[in-house]
């Protein structure tokens, strides 16, 4: 690409940055506050919704984008598809910002808008496999979209409960991708990463800790949904069309957070869809580690997941999933030193 259209397009993202921080700025003016409680990590009322600035910024970049870059976007009904769908995510989430909506409701308007997303043509159709290669995926590819959708959307959610931690890791996240792309020759990827990571950018300082606002569901919602459907949209780097597993990698931290804390609790007899306090990131912060070194450590998690990323882009297709590996040892030797620090503070697991 050459640096002029670089150059052209950071302009063009710090334009949205700016964007998303009047909206984060005009959130905190008149807040939707979150008022602690005895599972909050906070304890002063801050407001939250500061995800609107985020949404608007990538919203205002897309209508940019279909109006002017017939290059890196997705054909119209896919595109329309999704985009609309990830507005009607974002609607339904700061809906419940300000009412508290039931998980259930929450979980239906989430299947409802990956339910569009692939209607409207956006399905894994394979993957790829330690040995096997590229494993066409059939009928399976379609509820298998549904789970990955729902749930990326989910382990976000579920995630954003320190300072700097979700939008910090999905920032970078973000910033690795549109690079990743913007050299494999995926545009509408390269595109929509740079205008998440521009509305994050704009975002990040009101959220750093001490938090002037939380992103709150409408944010974090968002990120899930538009990050999972991007891993799919990234399948078509390799012209096999394996490289589904980009995006998983880099929000491995999250993601592996995410499913370890909803098995065990899950093992345990408790409510998975119920509040607490008892992810690994919640409880390394319970058990004496500071906010900014929590969500520093899921910042390197990703910086780690993206040095992987390049590998896995030079790997064969058959040895491409084994990538994960070095990954989920990492997870592990974190889940290790946490559980260690929650003995030795004398906590326990119990929402």
């Amino acid at each position: 690409m050459l640096l002029e259209a670089v150059l052209r397009h950071l302009a063009f993202a710090a334009v949205l940055a700016l964007l998303s921080a009047a909206a984060v700025r005009l959130m905190i003016a008149h807040p939707i506050l979150d008022h602690p409680n005895a599972r909050s990590s906070h304890s002063r009322p801050t407001p939250r919704g500061g995800g609107v600035g985020v949404v608007l910024a990538f919203v205002a970049g897309m209508a940019v984008l279909y109006v002017g870059a017939g290059y890196a976007r997705l054909p119209p009904p896919q595109f329309v598809g999704v985009i609309g769908a990830a507005v009607a995510i974002a609607a339904v989430s700061l809906w419940d910002d300000v009412r508290d909506l039931r998980f259930a409701v929450k979980l239906a308007a989430q299947a409802a808008a990956a339910l569009v997303a692939i209607a409207s043509g956006l399905v894994l159709d394979r993957v790829a496999l330690p040995w096997l290669g590229e494993v066409p995926l059939g009928w399976v590819g379609v509820p298998l979209t549904l789970f990955w959708i729902v749930g990326c959307t989910n382990a976000l959610n579920f995630m954003d409960g320190l300072d700097g931690l979700v939008g910090g890791s999905v920032f970078l996240a973000a910033v690795i991708l549109c690079v990743v792309a913007g050299d494999q020759g995926g545009w509408f990827v390269y595109a929509a990463s740079l205008l998440l990571a521009a509305g994050l950018a704009g975002f990040l300082p009101f959220n750093l800790h001490p938090a002037r606002i939380f992103m709150g569901d409408v944010g974090s919602q968002f990120l899930g949904f538009v990050m999972a459907v991007l891993a799919v949209a990234a399948a078509r780097f390799d012209a096999a069309q394996v490289s589904f597993l980009i995006v998983p990698l880099l929000l491995f931290g999250l993601l592996f957070d995410a499913a370890f804390t909803l098995v065990r609790r899950a093992l345990a007899g408790e409510r998975v869809a119920a509040a607490h306090r008892t992810h690994l990131y919640q409880m390394a912060q319970r058990s004496g580690l500071g906010v900014r070194v929590v969500a520093s450590v899921h910042w390197g998690f990703v910086l780690f997941h993206g040095a992987l990323v390049w590998l896995f882009t030079q790997l064969p297709p058959g040895s491409k999933a084994l990538v994960v590996l070095p990954a989920l040892a990492v997870q592990c030797a974190w889940m290790a030193y946490v559980a260690r620090r929650v003995r030795r503070a004398g906590l326990t697991w119990a929402a």
